[in-house]
């Protein structure tokens, strides 16, 4: 589709001024989409930075389907994504399934939801389980749809106590050293979603789980090291001291990557977006250095 084509296409992206719902905005902003965010505070400093990118923003709130109704009236598409740590397991399969809902019921050409990479493998992972809860209600409804299952998000590594132990010369997570973690960079989630809103015809249907590197815990490490320029190693947390610290749903998250993990084909995606960032990509672009 050429920019011009998009331009005369709205997309509603709800989670707007979150990780990938911004991602997302600024992607099909690029790509000269019309863009609807949708955010339950159009004053926050990301929204307004959205409005000044050309977004039009609007106050909606996931837990309100009411409240979507208007913003998604003659829209070509919708991006919807949710977020099980603020919500748990029952509202956010509610948010989910009412947004699909009601995106059938004033006839959305395309419904591109973001799940979470392997939750079609009966994880028992609460937070994997209710995206595929909310991916079943898109397929009954017969949605024309595309789902995306992103892995681990590199932008995760910016969380506060995260990113202060790195700078402080240690990664510590209780995965093997030798545990590889499949990751993407949110901008690349933006990118695949922008890609599929683009040529509607060739990803109608699909799902598809994304990932653009998997590191070893010990060649992250590495990486953070060369990338801020001192030395970062990586420390084996016990696996109780690190329930103690992350919680019940996090350590279990972390012992499903221990014990399977994701399985998106890397190389695959690679063709698809050649431009996939590797994790020391991703850190030398993103305030690491």
């Amino acid at each position: 589709m050429s920019s011009g084509a998009n331009a005369e296409r709205t997309i509603v992206v709800t989670g707007a001024t979150g990780k990938q719902g911004g991602a997302v905005a600024r992607e099909l902003l690029r790509r000269g989409f019309r863009v609807r965010a949708i955010t339950r505070d159009p004053s926050k400093a990301a929204a307004l930075a959205l409005r000044e990118l050309g977004a039009e923003v609007l106050r909606g709130d996931l837990d309100d389907a009411g409240s979507l109704r208007s913003p998604l009236e003659g829209a070509h598409g919708v991006f919807s994504v949710q977020n099980f740590w603020e919500t748990g397991y029952e509202r956010e399969v509610a948010q989910g399934t009412a947004l699909a809902e009601l995106a059938k019921e004033v006839g959305v050409d395309h419904f591109v939801y973001s799940s979470v990479g392997s939750a079609q493998r009966e994880t028992g992972l609460a937070h994997f389980d209710s995206k595929w809860k909310i991916e079943e209600r898109i397929r009954e409804l017969d949605l024309p749809y595309t789902i995306f299952r992103p892995v681990f998000l590199m932008d995760n590594w910016a969380s506060p106590p995260l990113r202060s132990s790195i700078l402080a010369g240690t990664l510590a997570l209780p995965l093997d050293p030798d545990r590889e973690l499949q990751q993407i960079a949110v901008r690349d989630v933006g990118v695949f979603v922008a890609m599929a809103f683009a040529d509607r015809a060739s990803w109608l249907g699909r799902e598809l789980d994304i990932a653009g590197d998997e590191p070893s815990m010990t060649r992250a490490a590495e990486t953070f090291g060369r990338v801020i320029g001192r030395p970062v190693s990586y420390a084996q947390v016990p696996w109780e001291r690190y329930r103690e610290q992350a919680g019940d749903e996090n350590t279990e998250m972390f012992r499903w990557f221990e014990l399977e993990g994701y399985d998106a084909d890397i190389e695959v995606l690679r063709e698809i977006h050649p431009g996939l960032a590797t994790l020391e990509e991703y850190l030398r672009t993103s305030g690491w250095e």
